[in-house]
């Protein structure tokens, strides 16, 4: 008894510091420490259900085999998140995230068996049911779609844009809703008896996550991540009901709530509904370059070296290209050279610059790219006016004035980071390609506006050299 009331306890510990520890992911300067402090909460959870847990005064067994793939995991864990490059964080966070889904699934699977409860029949129609039922989609859709998510973000999967894709999505998800009240509608069942359907109803749920992801395109990543992530979340929340373990239920719901709010707000940045990015077909239209009334203005290396020195106030708009690129330390080191010739740099973040939620935070983090310079497009934009040059580097769609001045634009309305209120603009690409939204970027015809072509990363170690050399 006294056991359990330390279980008890330790369970509630755990989940202060989870919600202390997400509430210091918040800034990135708390953010590690935030992480370690929610990492010490689970290992708390863990090493107290090993000790003191009973189920009919029983305490857990097998402990060699636990501790082992404890070990096992970590081990795993830790030498992947130690060798992966930051331009691959995306990809890690899908991995992760499927993970998380995989484990929801199968202590579903493992537990229905044992819905009797020592006897051969047990009622369907119940919450417990239900929670397990709930568990096993949730967790199949997220693992399977953060495979998915994780071979387009890799290069290795590409978009499948069927558009009758969506209809058949939506039957699925259908299916899966008739499945679950089959299932409890059966009445009272041998558990064991009914396997076949449960496993029927996981591979239903796995193909529909491959099915939910297969659609969407790379620059809708950001979305898709956070809506997993929630998925991931809620399928933890319904194992902590299931075991009635406070600790596995608090840490479920701030991640389901979390990844909502950021799908959210995703969504909000790209002004598009939830539904739009998942069953939408996003791209194309608008004016296609041979209409553009205007023509490309080059720069070269020696002009733009000079006219970036002699700025009082410099902004950097990094994008996928930019990482793509791994031209991030570049881009600090030509940061340091301006500054030291008395220039202000900043970095101007737009929410969906990337390919998950902070991608461009984390890239620049990594270069030691001070805190303090990363600014979100709301904060920035009332500055450009003021700002002597905005350099793009492999940002397209974040910047496309016709967000704003075009309403037959598919991306008008989306909040873009205001470069054209500049004084200059030069934007760093590999050549006139379009991005995402596969429409021509106004931007690149503007009277302000200098394009200087080739791979970030040679063409920054070029500018770098240009600048020290004035």
């Amino acid at each position: 008894m006294i056991g359990t009331y330390i279980l008890e306890i330790s369970y509630i510990i755990a989940s202060v510091f989870f919600i202390f520890g997400l509430k210091m992911l918040s800034h990135p300067e708390t953010a590690r420490r935030g992480n370690f402090i929610a990492a010490v909460g689970m290992g708390m959870a863990i090493l107290f259900t090993i000790l003191f847990h009973t189920k009919d005064e029983q305490h857990i067994g097998n402990i060699g085999y636990i501790i082992a793939a404890l070990i096992i995991g970590t081990i795993i864990g830790w030498v992947i998140a130690k060798r992966v490059r930051m331009t691959a964080m995306p990809q890690l966070v899908s991995f992760f995230n499927g993970m998380g889904g995989a484990c929801a699934a199968l202590i579903s699977l493992m537990e229905f068996p044992h819905l009797a409860h020592g006897g051969l029949y047990t009622q369907m129609f119940s919450g417990e049911v239900l929670d397990i039922l709930l568990g096993l989609v949730i967790g199949s859709i997220s693992f399977a779609g953060s495979m998915i998510a994780f071979g387009k973000l890799n290069g290795n999967i590409g978009d499948l844009r069927i558009k009758w894709l969506r209809y058949v999505n939506i039957g699925f998800l259908v299916i899966i809703v008739g499945f679950i009240a089959f299932v409890m509608s059966m009445g009272e069942v041998d558990p064991s008896q009914i396997m076949g359907w449960i496993y029927l109803l996981l591979g239903i749920a796995l193909f529909y996550g491959v099915l939910f992801v297969m659609p969407i395109g790379g620059a809708d990543m950001p979305v898709v991540i956070s809506l997993l992530n929630s998925f991931t979340g809620v399928a933890a929340a319904t194992g902590g009901f299931l075991y009635h373990n406070q600790a596995m239920l608090t840490g479920g719901i701030l991640v389901g709530s979390a990844g909502t709010i950021l799908t959210v707000l995703m969504c909000k940045a790209m002004n598009r509904s939830l539904l739009n990015v998942i069953v939408g077909v996003f791209g194309g239209g608008g004016p296609a370059a041979d209409q553009v009334a205007g023509s490309i203005k080059e720069i070269t290396l020696s002009d733009a070296s000079i006219l970036l020195s002699y700025s009082k106030k410099v902004v950097i708009v990094p994008g996928y290209g930019l990482a793509v690129a791994q031209a991030q330390h570049l881009c600090h080191e030509l940061e340091n050279h301006l500054e030291d010739k008395g220039v202000e740099v900043r970095y101007a973040i737009h929410p969906v610059a990337g390919r998950m939620p902070g991608h461009m935070n984390v890239l620049l983090a990594e270069a030691d790219v001070s805190y303090d310079k990363l600014i979100e497009m709301d904060n920035i934009n009332p500055d450009l006016p003021n700002t002597d040059v905005v350099v793009i580097i492999g940002a397209n769609d974040v910047v496309n004035p016709a967000a704003e001045t075009d309403p037959s634009s598919p991306i008008y309305g989306m909040p873009i980071i205001k470069a054209s209120e500049a004084k200059n603009v030069i934007v760093m690409k590999r050549g006139m390609g379009k991005g995402y939204a596969a429409i021509e970027n106004m931007l690149f015809f503007h009277d302000k506006t200098r394009m200087l072509f080739g791979d970030a990363k040679a063409t920054l170690q070029k500018l770098v050299n240009e600048v020290k050399s004035l």
